[in-house]
This record gives C-alpha cells, sequence and structure tokens, in this order.
C-alpha cells in the first residue's frame, strides 16, 4: 500500500542526522526521502509533492559565517517563494538544531502576523563557551499550538550543538509567550523551570526556551535531537527506567511521538 503523507528531509554539505531523521519518519508511517538541497534547488524534486519539510541537524556549510547562516541564505534565495507557498497550503516545516538556527535565519521563525521574511530572534554561542553533548529535560506548552507537540507533557531529549542559546529583545519573547509560539523550555527533573542554571539549561537559553513555532503551530524549531530517540535503549538510563516500569520497550518514545503527531496532522 502506498504510503500517502510524504516527508522531504534536505541533506548535504554537513548535514549529518538525515538518515536518522528519515528513518524516524519511516517509523512514524510516513514515506521519506532524503533530497540533496541541489536537486531540491535544480528541480529534480519537486517540493510541492510532500507534506512535510524537513531542516536536519549538522553543520551545514561548516557553520561558517555561524551556524545555519549559509543555508539560510541559500535557501531563501532561490527557494523562499516556494517554501512561504508550501506553509501557506497547510504543510509542515520543521528544523532540527542546524535545522532550527536555518528556520531562525531565514525568518520563518517565529513568523509574525504571518511574515515569513523578517529576523526576530537568533541562536548563539553556548554561555558555557563550548560545544554540548547530553541528555536534557524539557517541559511542553500545552496551550502552544504547535502540532509536532500535541498532546505531550514533560520528556527528555539529547542536545548536541555549540550555538543553541535562544536570544531576543524582551518584547519578542513577550509576544512569543503570549502567543503561546514557546513550544518547549528546559526544566528540572520535577519540572520545575531551569532559570538559566547550568547544566539542566545547557546554552543559558533567555527564558529556559528550547523550541518555538509560527502562529499556526505548523513550523516548529528545536535545538534537543528527537531523531535520536525514537527507541527506548536510545535512553542512557534505559535499564532503569525499565526496571521502575517507565516507557517499556513496546511504548512510544517521546522522540517518535514528536514524529506521528506530524504524520497524523494528515491522516484526520
Amino acid at each position: 500500500m502506498t504510503r500517502q503523507v510524504k516527508a522531504l528531509v534536505l541533506t548535504g554539505y554537513g548535514l549529518n542526522c538525515d538518515m536518522e531523521t528519515a528513518h524516524a519518519f519511516e517509523m512514524a508511517g510516513a514515506s521519506a526521502e532524503r533530497v540533496h538541497i541541489n536537486t531540491l534547488i535544480r528541480g529534480g524534486v519537486r517540493l510541492e509533492d510532500y507534506q512535510i519539510l524537513v531542516f536536519g541537524g549538522g553543520f551545514s556549510w561548516g557553520d561558517d559565517h555561524g551556524a545555519g547562516v549559509v543555508q539560510a541564505v541559500k535557501i531563501m534565495t532561490f527557494l523562499g517563494d516556494r517554501i512561504r507557498k508550501f506553509i501557506a497550503e497547510g504543510r509542515l516545516v520543521m528544523g532540527i538544531c542546524n535545522g532550527f538556527q536555518t528556520l531562525v535565519n531565514t525568518g520563518l521563525l517565529p513568523g509574525f502576523d504571518g511574515d515569513y521574511t523578517r529576523r526576530e530572534v537568533a541562536l548563539l554561542h553556548n554561555d558555557c563557551g563550548n560545544f554540548r553533548d547530553q541528555w536534557v529535560q524539557l517541559s511542553v506548552n500545552e496551550k502552544s499550538p504547535c502540532v509536532f507537540t500535541k498532546g505531550m507533557e514533560a520528556f527528555s531529549l539529547p542536545v548536541r550543538h555549540g550555538e543553541g542559546k535562544f536570544y531576543a529583545a524582551d518584547a519578542t519573547l513577550d509576544r512569543l509567550e503570549a502567543s503561546g509560539q514557546v513550544v518547549l523550555r528546559y526544566v528540572h527533573e520535577d519540572g520545575r523551570g531551569a532559570e538559566g542554571v547550568f547544566p539542566l539549561n545547557p546554552n543559558g537559553s533567555v527564558r529556559d526556551i528550547a523550541g518555538i513555532c509560527d502562529p499556526t503551530g505548523r513550523v516548529f524549531g528545536l535545538m534537543p535531537h528527537p531523531e535520536a530517540f525514537t527507541h527506548l535503549t536510545h535512553h542512557p538510563d534505559w535499564t532503569r527506567m525499565k526496571a521502575a516500569g517507565k516507557n517499556r520497550l513496546d511504548g512510544e518514545t517521546p522522540g517518535l511521538r514528536i514524529f506521528r503527531n506530524a504524520v497524523r496532522h494528515f491522516e484526520g
């Protein structure tokens, strides 16, 4: 049987999480294809044939000029109008880590007032001064319109980045919060806000922000890697979790659920 939901996962020039991300979408029930950015630009593949577009993790163009900067310029120069039309038609866009950095550099996030061209926020070098590779605890804003986190609560995911500090002017932050566009925050195990405390907040993100969406909830960016937690055994404490009766092996991990939420959005 042909799968109806198709996800396009971009690859090329330093991106290195495309295989895991495509596999996660396949696990979630989609038909996922890894497509080189040049193939999309040159018309070898039509963006319009997909329901989900994914900017995955890695180090696009070696993070030259800043994480996600070169990719953002290339994408919006050659594909900007098509991506904005893609969003206007009700399709989904997801940016993970380097992909999140790309989305904020393009202006596709936060997308205030339906304007997907204006840069309003930034992802800066980690306050700790080095690359972080660790697991973090996250809370989910239940009032957010985000399609990808629908019905989810607190969970943990890994981060691996050197430029993950979310930053914006206070007025912009207030607006993100008022509109429910702050989707994920770094927290303690008991759900209390990290309040910038390292390493609970691994990068110094203001207001502990780990992920945001646009006002429609269909464009989503996050620093943690959901594709890296699609099976219980991916978690470093999986044996303890199993012994405690949490997240049985036949259950759905939070990483996989994020992808499944995206697929189910088109299945009614």
